[in-house]
């Protein structure tokens, strides 16, 4: 049996030793973004120093100007977004590279892809894992999403992948520094990840509000059309199935997931014409409960004050926003092409919850991908190492009833069970 986890300083976190001291040693390093600074030590990381189109200097321009601007981020904070922000322009030469020396890769097909889409912690990454379970898809696993081509200046040493040994070692500190958010969202080099982070390298998609919470990136991001970078993201799948020695692209079946195709279904459609999309559904006012926990949380070591309000006013609109278009272009994604899972349903059966899919996708559920899927819902239990108990009233002062008598919207389209 689970243990439960109560986090009871969310607002004024207690710090350990070892955290103290991180913190004590960055705190008086002065660090600001600079584009320039940033492009130019991913040219030396990479010895490219073609980019393709710079349009994405302006998108990196404001990531920079906004992080700055924003007093409450620590040194931790600002170096950790300075870091990613530097392996996306490196990513991105390589990725052009790779592209300009093998033109044959834009003739690479992504056929009939599986989908998962839902809001953050419905489900969508326990159900994204268990389908990858299954060896004859491909998925994404987190070490490859950050760093999805090997760069060739970097030295090599037998068998050891310097892109999953640096991911080992993120994994490692992150277990370190805020080892409870490893409880909530695991993120060890294996766990297979959301194919959102390929448009990391055209700076571009909704996940720089996740490494920092910015409503200019977001307001950015709401008057964009997202079809390029969509693209931009398909063809790096067709540099990772070419990579895999497929060269056209029909042996090769990818599974995926993220929730911001909620609010991109249009794109999303465009983009995959052909795809297979699985709708994943839980009471709002549980994810929110949940997200508002896990990134307040992580905000210890990486904010001077951990502004709760903030969070919940940030993240529920967030998730307002993701619904709201869900709701409004739900239909886009016809009846055939689609599946709506609830996850009170999901949690309760595993398997008929499979099933289901398996029957969408008419894909045989065999005895050997029954058997992995099994092993790896037996092994990876998310409660394994305990239970994170969220409290919205007792931990951010708000009323689940009144919150969720907003979302009335989202519970009259679909049959979602109140959880809390």
């Amino acid at each position: 049996m689970s243990k439960d986890i109560f986090i009871n300083d969310l607002a004024q976190p207690i710090l350990n030793k070892e955290q103290r001291s991180i913190v004590e040693s960055l705190q008086k390093i002065n660090i600001k973004l600079n584009k320039d600074e940033i492009l130019a030590e991913a040219c030396e990381i990479t010895a490219l120093n073609d980019f393709g189109s710079m349009d994405f200097e302006e998108r990196l321009s404001l990531l920079c100007n906004a992080w700055n601007a924003n007093v409450n981020l620590t040194s931790i904070g600002l170096l950790s977004l300075r870091a990613k922000l530097t392996q996306f322009a490196a990513n991105r030469l390589l990725i052009h590279q790779s592209l300009v020396s093998n033109p044959q890769i834009e003739e690479v097909k992504i056929v009939d892809p599986i989908i998962v889409v839902g809001l953050p912690r419905s489900g969508t990454t326990h159900l994204l894992n268990l389908l990858a379970a299954d060896k004859r898809l491909r998925s994404l696993p987190l070490w490859e999403s950050y760093e999805p081509i090997q760069n060739p200046n970097e030295p090599q040493n037998g068998e050891i992948n310097p892109r999953y040994t640096r991911c080992k070692n993120a994994w490692e500190m992150m277990q370190k520094t805020v080892p409870l958010l490893s409880i909530m969202h695991p993120m060890h080099p294996e766990h297979i990840h959301e194919e959102l982070e390929l448009m990391g390298p055209d700076f571009a998609s909704y996940n720089f509000e996740w490494l920092c919470q910015t409503p200019e990136w977001r307001d950015h991001y709401f008057s964009s059309d997202q079809t390029k970078h969509y693209q931009y993201m398909k063809n790096v799948l067709k540099i990772l199935t070419w990579q895999d020695g497929d060269k056209d692209g029909s042996k090769t079946r990818w599974v995926l997931k993220c929730p911001q195709h909620l609010e991109q279904l249009a794109v999303l459609k465009k983009t995959f014409p052909d795809a297979k999309v699985i709708f994943t559904h839980r009471d709002p006012v549980s994810v929110i409960q949940s997200t508002i926990t896990m990134i307040a949380y992580g905000h210890r070591m990486s904010r001077k004050k951990v502004d709760l309000n903030e969070v919940y006013d940030y993240w529920s609109e967030r998730v307002m926003h993701l619904l709201k278009a869900c709701v409004q272009d739900r239909q886009l994604i016809s009846g055939n092409d689609s599946l709506d899972i609830y996850f009170h349903e999901f949690i309760n059966d595993e398997i008929k919850t499979i099933q289901s899919i398996y029957q969408l996708i008419n894909l045989d559920l065999n005895d050997d991908a029954r058997d992995n899927i099994f092993n790896y819902s037996k092994t990876k239990n998310p409660l394994r190492h305990g239970k994170i108990v969220y409290n919205l009233k007792e931990n951010f002062g708000k009323d689940a009833e009144s919150l969720r008598a907003r979302f009335k919207f989202y519970f009259d389209a679909f049959a979602i069970q109140p959880d809390i």
